[in-house]
């Protein structure tokens, strides 16, 4: 009976074509919008997994203010609001990164690089560009994974002696020297101050304008001497950020302490008072930023789920009128000896099936949809479908059509067989 039920059901749905698709219409909308949002939100935290990753395992930020953990400026460094709470920019120094390098004040952190970093305009013959300058050391190149394509890092000597020498990002590269050649012993200008080019970074991610390709390197003394010579009030160089990696993930919750209490120690704070610093792990930021994105997921899904009502009501309303066309049809089967059960199954499985026909178009739709936008980011972050938003699309697809579908459903079973044989 249920298989027979089914046949009616199709029958009648392919009786009248266009006004099943129209009916449909509202499903496939909502089911399209949610499947592309959460699809294009697991492809945008996995982007942000595999940026913070990139970053260097075990990772731990040590900035110069107190900050809201999760942000991030377009260099991929952790943004922070100078002046916050009761920190400052300027809260941070060199001399606080080298004491963190102390094996026995801080025995948990494997290597510690200081970065000060800022804005730098690039000229190499005619060609200018600008990007962001990063002063570091080198175990940035092993903490960050940074390659090389040509030429070298920068080397402890060139740190000590604070030369002129520069590693160029993807980006940069690519725009100071189109030509593709190796520009390994070029002069490029920084500011206007001439460097020499000692190597060439590999592309890490994507090679786009904005990402952590899209930078220099230089050491941290030449920066802080040449380019950004700003001191705090006692006249020491200061760090925009300082990059720990803990000697293992088990570590990282030891060396946070052992970095804040000297940290705290170094900078005069009382027992009760303020640190004018923070310290973040990559776990925190990672769970941080992942509970922003899926918050967002879920709202924007939970307003594209209204588009799923509004189906439903025309699913309603064009089953009452089919329930209405089809009142004589509805008598003679109860004359006959249909029962109210089956009349009842018959409609549900009608609305039903107009609701997971317009799920099944949603979802292609929708993962269609999620790709394309994938698409134009240019290889930033791609759509990720998963086995629960489609779950979550048919399931929404089908209670829809069951609640919606009822009140009609009851309504032709209540239908009194001599009434439905007489109504014109």
């Amino acid at each position: 009976m249920f298989i027979e039920n089914v046949k009616v059901a199709l029958r009648a749905l392919s009786a009248n074509k266009l006004r099943s698709v129209l009916t449909t219409l509202g499903i496939i909308i909502g089911v399209t919008a949610v499947i592309a949002l959460v699809s294009l939100g697991n492809g945008v935290q996995q982007f942000i997994n595999r940026r913070f990753e990139s970053q260097g395992a075990n990772l731990i930020f040590v900035l110069p203010a107190r900050v809201e953990r999760g942000g991030a400026n377009r260099s991929g460094v952790l943004a922070f609001q100078p002046g916050a709470r009761t920190g400052t920019a300027l809260s941070l120094t060199y001399a606080d990164a080298l004491a963190l390098r102390d094996p026995e004040r801080v025995p948990d952190a494997k290597i510690v690089a200081p970065i000060v970093s800022g804005q730098g305009k690039l000229v190499s013959g005619a060609q200018k560009y600008e990007t962001r300058v990063r002063g570091t050391v080198p175990e940035y190149r092993e903490l960050n994974n940074a390659p090389v394509r040509f030429g070298r890092y920068i080397t402890q000597d060139e740190l000590a002696s604070g030369a002129r020498v520069v590693v160029l990002g993807d980006v940069p590269y690519r725009k100071l020297f189109p030509n593709g050649d190796d520009p390994t012993g070029e002069e490029v200008r920084i500011n206007n101050i001439p460097f020499r080019v000692v190597g060439v970074m590999a592309q890490r991610v994507g090679g786009q304008e904005g990402s952590d390709d899209d930078v220099v390197i230089v050491p941290i003394t030449t920066a802080q001497e040449r380019l950004f010579p700003q001191r705090n009030v006692r006249g020491e160089p200061i760090v925009s950020i300082i990059l720990v990696q803990a000697a293992s993930r088990e570590r990282i919750d030891a060396a946070m302490q052992q970095i804040t209490l000297l940290l705290r120690e170094r900078h005069n704070i009382q027992f009760a008072g303020e640190d004018d610093f923070s310290v973040a792990s990559q776990r925190d930021l990672l769970n941080t930023v992942g509970a922003v994105t899926g918050a967002v997921t879920i709202f924007l899904a939970a307003i594209a789920g209204i588009s799923l009502f509004v189906g439903g009501i025309g699913i309603m309303n064009i089953m009452l009128v089919s329930v209405t066309e089809r009142t004589r049809e509805i008598g003679l089967r109860k004359a006959i000896g249909a029962r109210k059960r089956v009349i009842l199954q018959q409609f549900l499985i009608e609305s039903t099936t107009l609701s997971l026909l317009g799920g099944a178009i949603g979802i292609v739709l929708g993962v269609s949809l999620a790709n394309l936008v994938a698409l134009f980011s240019r290889g930033q972050f791609s759509a990720v479908v998963t086995f629960d938003a489609v779950a979550m699309a048919v399931g929404f697809s089908t209670a829809v059509g069951i609640l919606f579908g009822m009140y009609p459903a009851w309504r032709a079973a209540q239908l009194s067989p001599i009434a439905a044989l007489r109504y014109e």
